[in-house]
């Protein structure tokens, strides 16, 4: 079969038509691009290559966010439980300067260490949470996250026995996707008629469940918009959601065992605890930690100081039921928590939390200096040592870095302090006061490794939170399109509102992802005690690692390093030092 590929005058005439008058359009036409105008229709390339940027970056040359790429590479397998083993070489070796692990003489066999990672919170409570893990996800709002995205995070936490933070857009419908054994008297149940339940098995048959269940959600729900704040139960055919309105005595005295372990987060916008004027509910609060661990007030967090920002368009009318907001309006929380504009003022609202819920509260902040954790230990030590009640169980500290699915550029990467620096310098200032036992250290930003979780606790933390880590286990491209400002939104539906996009994310394969990259990062956290000859994560101290800094100098004492890195506290003249 011949093809004749040559074209006639007429279509060579049509084709010079097109490009005359693009460049007709470009140059004297059109007047928002000022490249254009002088080169017309090649200019064009620039913007070409600018769009391609930012999903392709990440294909060509080294890692420069994180160390190395072999620990994108490691989160990779580890998240499709995969052998983490690399050839010859790292691909990219870890750079000047960085922490190395002392290891032991005497190893210890992976069957000599403990397989136990357990982390008590709150002691004191009436009800205090014992985590099964060291590691938890770090708070990521179902709004900034698709509902599918963060039914396949609640599954992955619920499988793999590890707590999931709420982040501040509040505990949603979506993180009872597990939730079957519940009572009606706190759910609201709907169910559709014989016909409709008909056309869903129908469908089912020749399509899948998700198809399924969504053409079902239609017929039942029609035009309803906070038919989305519904959970679809496939075994039972049921859809139902939490009835914040029912009486309290109504909700279960103890916490569903088939729901993961939430740390329900509250911010300056008080979602999830707020009525509809926006006022704290401590009703509703109690309501929602009935399904809770414990609470982290969010004072600040990593690529932002400022309260969190939802675009408008991501603002759903199932996103302002949660929230109690206006649909499709930007929800911009404010700045500062309404009940800190003092530490003792913030101390004694979390002693009212600690009342309500009669579970462990923490607080969420960043360091940049010795004022943003002394004035904490001063009062944590004043009202220990007289027994006056309200100070946090816990402090998470948020790696200057972390915490950046939408945040202002300007602050990402001047303000707060890298987690290590950040968690030695809690740590110390804590022990200095004499309260470091009395509190428990959360510490979050680029993590991702086994390595990077052993050289943190190492440095001072109890636990771990982790965002991108997880991210990535559940499908996260790091095409940086999270925030949907961009005019383009997430590739792969997890954080996202776009439902072409997100109503074919694959729910249940990213829920087992990220059961995985949880399991084996233990399991290597694991291997790497046993060639350190600890037993448990609870002998890890910064007499077990060290230090080369970028002339290939090795330091084995942590306090000298420190000393050297953190030259703070002694700006004498400040606001912070005039007042003390």
């Amino acid at each position: 079969m011949n093809f004749d590929w040559e074209l006639s005058t007429i279509e060579w005439a049509i084709i010079g038509f097109v490009i005359f008058a693009w460049y007709v359009h470009d140059k004297y036409v059109q007047r928002d691009h000022q490249l254009l105008v002088n080169y017309p229709i090649i200019g064009r390339l620039r913007y070409l290559f600018e769009e391609a940027r930012e999903p392709f970056r990440q294909y060509f040359g080294d890692e420069k966010f994180y160390e190395s790429k072999d620990k994108l590479d490691w989160v990779n397998k580890a998240c499709r439980d995969l052998p983490n083993y690399a050839s010859f070489s790292p691909s990219q070796p870890l750079p000047y300067p960085k922490f190395m692990i002392r290891h032991a003489n005497i190893v210890l066999n992976d069957n000599e260490v403990d397989d136990k990672f357990e982390v008590t919170f709150g002691p004191k409570r009436k009800k205090p949470y014992t985590s099964k893990s060291i590691i938890g996800r770090s708070a990521m709002s179902d709004g900034s996250i698709s509902p599918e995205g963060t039914r396949a995070f609640a599954k992955g936490a619920l499988e793999g026995n590890f707590p999931i933070n709420s982040g501040e857009g509040g505990v949603t419908s979506n993180f009872f996707v597990t939730h079957q054994d519940y009572k009606a008297g706190y759910m609201k149940v709907v169910e559709g008629n014989f016909i409709k339940k008909k056309i869903k098995d129908i469908v089912q048959f020749f399509f899948n469940g998700a198809v399924a269940a969504d053409v079902y959600r239609k017929l039942v729900f029609g035009k309803d918009p906070e038919a989305e704040t519904y959970i679809f139960d496939l075994q039972s055919k049921l859809f139902h959601r939490v009835n914040w309105d029912a009486p309290l005595e109504c909700f279960p005295d103890e916490v569903p065992s088939d729901i993961p372990d939430i740390i329900f987060q509250i911010s300056s916008g008080l979602y999830g605890a707020r009525d509809k004027n926006g006022k704290f509910d401590p009703l509703r609060y109690k309501k929602v930690m009935k399904f809770c661990r414990m609470t982290e007030i969010k004072i600040a967090q990593g690529a932002k100081q400022t309260g969190g920002k939802l675009a408008a368009h991501k603002v759903t009318p199932a996103i302002a039921y949660y929230r109690n907001v206006e649909a499709y309006k930007d929800v911009f929380s404010p700045n500062r928590f309404p009940f800190a504009s003092s530490i003792e003022e913030l101390f004694d609202f979390i002693g009212e939390l600690q009342e309500i819920s009669e579970k462990p509260v923490g607080v969420k902040i960043v360091i940049s200096d010795m004022e943003n954790i002394e004035p904490y230990a001063k009062e944590i030590k004043r009202r220990i040592d007289n027994n006056i009640p309200g100070y946090p169980d816990f402090i998470s500290i948020d790696g200057g870095s972390g915490g950046s699915a939408t945040a202002p550029i300007e602050m990402m990467e001047r303000v707060g302090l890298d987690i290590k620096d950040s968690i030695y310098l809690v740590d110390k200032v804590l022990r200095e006061f004499g309260v470091r036992d009395s509190i428990k250290l959360v510490a979050s930003g680029k993590v991702l490794t086994p390595d990077d979780v052993i050289i943190i606790m190492s440095l001072g933390a109890d636990f771990i939170q982790i965002a991108r880590g997880f991210m990535m286990s559940a499908g996260c491209i790091r095409a940086r399109y999270c925030s949907g400002t961009t005019k383009h939104d997430c590739p792969v539906g997890l954080a996202t509102q776009n439902k072409a996009k997100r109503k074919k994310y694959f729910v249940h394969k990213h829920a087992k992802k990220v059961a995985n990259y949880h399991k084996n990062l233990l399991k290597s956290v694991k291997g790497l005690l046993a060639i350190m000859g600890l037993k448990s994560v609870e002998q890890l101290n910064k007499h077990r690692i060290m230090f080369v800094d970028k002339d290939a100098k090795v330091y084995d004492n942590m306090d000298d390093v420190f000393k050297r890195k953190l030259k703070i506290g002694r700006d004498l003249e400040d606001e912070y030092h005039e007042l003390g």
